[in-house]
This record gives C-alpha cells, sequence and structure tokens, in this order.
C-alpha cells in the first residue's frame, strides 16, 4: 500500500491519453505556453528556460522525460509551476484540467512493470470516478542534478 495518507489535493493534467497527479503542495502556478531559450548541453528533456515573471525558470518536457512521443505544442498545453526543494521548475504538460482529493485509501501502490514511465516516477495509482490517476513523485521527475546545472 502507498504511503499516501488522509486526504491529499493533486493538480491533475494530460499527456497523451493519460491523467497524471501532482500534490498541490508544490504546485505554484499553472502558465500558457511561452517562449523557450535553449540551454546548451541540458539534457534533452529540459525545454529550455522562460523568464517568468522576472525568474529565469527551467523547463521540462514531462513527454520527452517519459520517454513518450514528441508532439506539437497547442492552445491546451500548459506548463505547471512547481517547487522542489526551494527550486522552481515548469512541467510542460498537454493540458491541465482539474484540482481533485484522493483519499489515501484510493491510492493504490504503483505497478510493478517497466514500460514507459519508470516506476520510480510514481507514487501510487489514484482511483476517483472510475478513472486512473497517475500520482508522480516530482523529485524523482525533476532530477535534481540535472536541473541544478541549468539554473
Amino acid at each position: 500500500m502507498s504511503s499516501i495518507s488522509g486526504e491529499t489535493k493533486y493538480v491533475v493534467f494530460k499527456i497523451d491519453n493519460e491523467y497524471y497527479g501532482i500534490d498541490i503542495n508544490n504546485v505554484k502556478s499553472i502558465e500558457r505556453i511561452q517562449d523557450f531559450t535553449r540551454v546548451p548541453n541540458a539534457p534533452p528533456y529540459v525545454k529550455g528556460v522562460i523568464n517568468l515573471r522576472g525568474e529565469v525558470v527551467p523547463v521540462i518536457d514531462l513527454r520527452m522525460r517519459f520517454e513518450l512521443t514528441p508532439r506539437e505544442l497547442d492552445s491546451n498545453s500548459r506548463i505547471i509551476i512547481v517547487f522542489v526543494n526551494e527550486i522552481q521548475i515548469g512541467l510542460l504538460v498537454d493540458s491541465s484540467s482539474e484540482v481533485i482529493e484522493i483519499n489515501g485509501e484510493d491510492v493504490d501502490s504503483p505497478p510493478i512493470v517497466k514500460e514507459n514511465i519508470s516506476e520510480d516516477f510514481i507514487n501510487g495509482i489514484g482511483k476517483q470516478n472510475g478513472n486512473l490517476i497517475i500520482l508522480i513523485d516530482i523529485e524523482k521527475v525533476i532530477g535534481h542534478k540535472e536541473i541544478e546545472q541549468v539554473s
């Protein structure tokens, strides 16, 4: 069983046809797409940096991080700004949908299957209204060593 207990709020977003959730306590804001500045020698999944209200913020393309097929950005694409260990990072997603609450009893342990997304990135699988929501471990997804080099 997952270590998640009680009721937790998650920001839910979509990549392809899958729903993912990030603990709302890590989310600062959700932004529309803006121009990226590429960073030389950054990992391939780092899209670049953006200027967010005077701050330079690195942006990770979650499609590339999860080794999914690249897709053109569109009007639904969003950048979710998160704080992890005092580092501000942007997460590029296909769309952001809502904030939901999930009870700890509605969260199962991650599956022991290695396919597109590494199980290391998953905290658990939330169930709500018949939908499955992959709850990601934002610290592991970000990979601090790589991001500290960019920021």
